[in-house]
């Protein structure tokens, strides 16, 4: 088990926060999620886990509307996200952190952080640079830095960070330890663990069971667009028969 892991006991029945139902997407005329459910509750961490390919980034964009999708059902925190633009989106409090980081590569660390400032809701505690800066110690030592100057690591976190000044109730993390150094994963566990504990619903695409399993509290199963499982991460673990036909490579 990873340091730090999830306290499952900590997920319960919470209300749900991300509601999606028979969620359809395509890029041009291809179609490549096929009737997707999943919801999202208050505080929860869902991994979305599936080989290379199987539609977890996908799943993501649609959600934020970043490309071609339709759903019977598309809410977060009662608001109906089927015609909203990605910006309005974000504006509800729904964050989303790409697999590519997409950082600002010609601003500091501060300025990059400092762009994704939005005021918290009422009565949630608002992330600070010194909250930030005790969760990512690494940024806290390179606060003047560029951003282009970091490695690879770094700029997720930094990422992370950024998408946590703008106070979201929920995040998307897109591949949070894909090709990263196993320290740098488990300061990415952390992080996940941190956002639970503030009360931060997280959503994220994984192919590594292993960090999935350390830091979530249930797991969908994605595999060529379609949703071919979904439970806790106990039950997920106890099902070879999902893991051999869905997930083994």
């Amino acid at each position: 088990m990873m340091a730090g892991a999830v306290d499952r006991k900590a997920g319960g029945a919470a209300r749900p926060l991300l509601q999606v139902r028979r969620l359809t997407a395509s890029y041009g005329l291809a179609d490549v999620l096929f009737g997707l459910d999943l919801e999202l509750a208050e505080g929860e961490v869902v991994a979305l886990v599936g080989r290379n390919g199987a539609g977890k980034t996908t799943t993501l964009k649609a959600i934020m509307g970043l490309i071609t999708r339709n759903a019977s059902e598309l809410t977060f925190a009662g608001h109906d996200l089927s015609r909203l633009a990605p910006y309005q989106i974000a504006r509800l409090g729904l964050g989303y952190v790409p697999e590519e980081r997409r950082i600002f590569t010609d601003l500091t660390v501060l300025e990059n952080l400092e762009v994704g400032r939005r005021d918290a809701p009422p009565g949630r505690e608002p992330w600070t640079l010194d909250r930030l800066f005790r969760l990512f110690p690494n940024l806290a030592d390179m606060r003047g830095r560029s951003a282009a100057a970091m490695s690879g690591g770094e700029q997720q976190m930094l990422s992370i960070a950024r998408t946590l000044m703008g106070n979201p109730s929920a995040v998307l993390l897109d591949e949070p330890s894909e090709g990263l150094a196993p320290i740098i994963v488990e300061e990415m566990a952390k992080a996940v663990i941190a956002m639970k504990r503030e009360g931060i619903a997280v959503l994220l695409s994984e192919q590594n069971l292993h960090f999935a399993g350390a830091v979530s509290d249930r797991a969908c199963v994605i595999e060529r667009g379609l949703m071919r499982f979904t439970g806790t991460i106990g039950e997920l673990e106890a099902n070879p028969q999902v893991r051999e036909a869905h997930l083994a490579v």
